[in-house]
């Protein structure tokens, strides 16, 4: 009898360890899952994608200005990965990894698909002040003042990039400090979900900075400093909202110990509505950001979308880029016609097809021509 009142007692002593060790377990456990829960919350991620099967010839479908060579392939033209977090009402870390079908000279990792960091950034989210609306400060590898911006306006990345960065000015992002900030307060919430509701200050918005200058894909090769900046004036939004007046400019050296000057002034009119978006852009400068070249250049461009009805559009671009004013019969002129499918919202998830050719004054090329069938992905 005495052993079975000890084995009893043990019996009873196991598993009240056992019950305070499980619950001990489960406590651990759910602190665990608060911690994790903590970690995600104001977690943002986001998806953008550019598949694209093109055909055709020269530098638009991988080889070289008017080169003649025909080409076909199918394509991942960008694959951008986001994650924003907030980790204070004031501070946001993000970050955006870029997918891409890089090129690298002699190198068995040529035309393979590759990860590389796009955007890398604190942003400090500033209080309103005086007639700056929402501002904030980006430092890191953050935006340059002014692709973000049009990017928003014409919505065609997709097709491929803008006017001057498709002439090789300058690109989208680089190392330094950025500050942005709208004018004046918003437009109202009709304006922006019935035409756009990036950008949207009342009167307009500005972004400047200061920057290493060689972009994000690119080491500092000098001491210099790049200052950058846009201001855009909405003059009159009570009678016409979506007109936007822009000016654009840098003062710096190109990328390049040689310390080449490279300076931009752009300046664009822009008008925005829920069925037609038109753009014109002139640009006059010198160098340019990996400063291999010193020459004087100027162009302009044309743009214009036509949404006749909710799930379809219709654009064209027309540029002309002169890239040594002080050469003659060395211009290049650019003709873009395409339409889209948005399978949701505008702009957002979409189906295009363009045509884009390049004509060349230079009697030593052939004119690059290219048809392109892009699924946009974005999430």
């Amino acid at each position: 009898m005495k052993k079975v009142v000890i084995l009893l007692v043990s019996l009873c002593l196991m598993l009240t360890v056992t019950g305070s060790a499980l619950a001990a377990e489960e406590e651990i456990s759910q602190k665990d899952i608060e911690k994790v829960v903590k970690s995600l919350k104001d977690l943002k991620f986001g998806l953008l994608w550019y598949l694209s099967y093109m055909s055709g010839e020269g530098s638009d479908v991988g080889g070289s200005a008017g080169d003649g060579i025909d080409r076909n392939k199918f394509a991942i033209k960008r694959g951008y990965v986001r994650i924003t977090k907030e980790l204070m009402p004031w501070f946001d870390a993000h970050i955006t990894f870029d997918t891409t079908q890089a090129s690298i000279k002699d190198s068995k990792l040529s035309d393979s698909i590759q990860v590389r960091i796009k955007y890398a950034y604190g942003k400090f989210k500033l209080p309103d002040f005086a007639f700056l609306t929402k501002p904030f400060i980006e430092a890191g590898v953050v935006h340059m003042p002014w692709l973000d911006f049009e990017e928003h306006v014409n919505f065609y990345r997709a097709q491929d990039t803008m006017f001057i960065e498709r002439n090789k000015t300058f690109n989208s992002a680089d190392f330094g400090l950025t500050f942005v900030s709208l004018l004046g307060g918003e437009m109202n919430d009709d304006y922006k979900k019935s035409v756009n509701s990036y950008y949207p200050g009342r009167y307009g918005s500005v972004s400047f900075g200061i920057y290493n200058g060689g972009g994000y894909h690119a080491a500092e090769k000098n001491d210099n400093k790049a200052l950058e900046g846009r201001i855009t004036i909405r003059p009159l939004p009570d009678i016409v909202p979506g007109l936007q007046v822009s000016y654009f400019g840098i003062t710096g050296k190109g990328n390049k110990d040689t310390d080449p000057d490279w300076n931009v002034n752009l300046g664009m009119l822009s008008y925005e509505h829920q069925y037609i978006t038109a753009t014109a852009q002139y640009y006059k400068g010198k160098g340019n950001q990996n400063g291999d070249d010193e020459f004087k250049k100027d162009g302009y461009s044309l743009f214009a979308e036509v949404k006749p009805m909710k799930q379809f559009s219709i654009f064209g671009r027309y540029d002309k880029f002169d890239p040594n004013t002080d050469l003659d019969d060395n211009e290049n002129t650019r003709y873009i016609i395409g339409a889209a499918y948005h399978l949701d919202k505008p702009h957002k998830n979409m189906i295009i097809l363009d045509y884009d050719t390049v004509k060349y004054e230079d009697s030593s090329k052939k004119d690059d021509k290219r048809i392109q069938l892009t699924l946009q992905v974005a999430l």
